[in-house]
């Protein structure tokens, strides 16, 4: 009972407790995970849009990106970043006379990183979601003269969406996952904050534990948050059924 007390203190809000900090780092990693899962979402859709255009050069291009994406390794990914990154801003630096190591911002380095990545993924989910979208619905928006993007943002993106919310939730959970990585660059993250307190008390159990469980109550109610957002753009259909 007594251990129990003592790891309670020790992850807990009190003068000794970890608590805040892992706290604060559990908020950066939602941060560096939703600035990444946006940024995704961003280049995602232009992919999409590249691997449905009809030049077939751009949709080599479209595939390109997301077979290099998706095979190389993640961390491999935020290395070149990191260091590609550096490397540049050392060369800007150079040419106003600053010849040190400019490293690259650790939550910038994250953002783009998982940012890239994920949007490979998101590329096929919503090129997925466009393939399900039913062709006579596009066909009546352009029979009846809407021009494109009224179609687009009335019709097809609404459709999409709701096709797509599914795939997104799964790539969400990814980069949530990925989001761990980033502790490499020196971003005090979730799972660098408890490494942290774990070197200094030498109770590494207690905050890999206290860690798992705070990506599962994140995990937890991202799920929720995704499945309510699925509900309501199903309504239509439910209560056409």
């Amino acid at each position: 009972m007594e251990l129990i007390y003592s790891s309670l203190a020790l992850v807990g809000a009190g003068q000794t407790g970890w608590g805040p900090l892992l706290l604060s780092a559990a908020a950066m990693t939602i941060g560096v995970s939703v600035c990444g899962f946006l940024a995704g979402t961003v280049i995602g859709s232009v992919v999409t849009f590249m691997q449905l255009s009809p030049h077939m050069a751009v949709r080599w291009l479209a595939d390109c990106y997301t077979t290099i994406l998706r095979g190389v390794p993640d961390l491999l990914i935020i290395y070149l970043f990191y260091f590609g990154g550096s490397s540049l801003l050392g060369s800007v630096g150079g040419l106003f006379g600053y010849h040190g190591f400019i490293g690259m911002p650790a939550f910038l380095t994250g953002t783009l990183a998982l940012g890239v990545v994920s949007a490979a993924y998101q590329a096929e989910v919503f090129r997925g979601a466009f393939k399900s979208v039913a062709r006579g619905e596009i066909e009546a928006a352009s029979a009846v003269g809407m021009r494109p993007w009224p179609k687009f943002r009335r019709i097809i993106a609404p459709l999409v969406l709701r096709y797509a919310i599914p795939g997104l939730g799964n790539t969400w959970q990814l980069v949530l996952k990925e989001s761990a990585l980033i502790s490499v660059t020196g971003l005090v993250e979730l799972l660098r904050q408890s490494q942290i307190a774990a070197g200094s008390t030498r109770r590494p159990f207690e905050f890999y534990l206290t860690a798992v469980i705070l990506y599962l109550v994140i995990t937890w109610v991202s799920s929720i948050l995704f499945r309510k957002m699925e509900v309501r753009t199903t309504q239509g259909i439910r209560r056409a059924l």
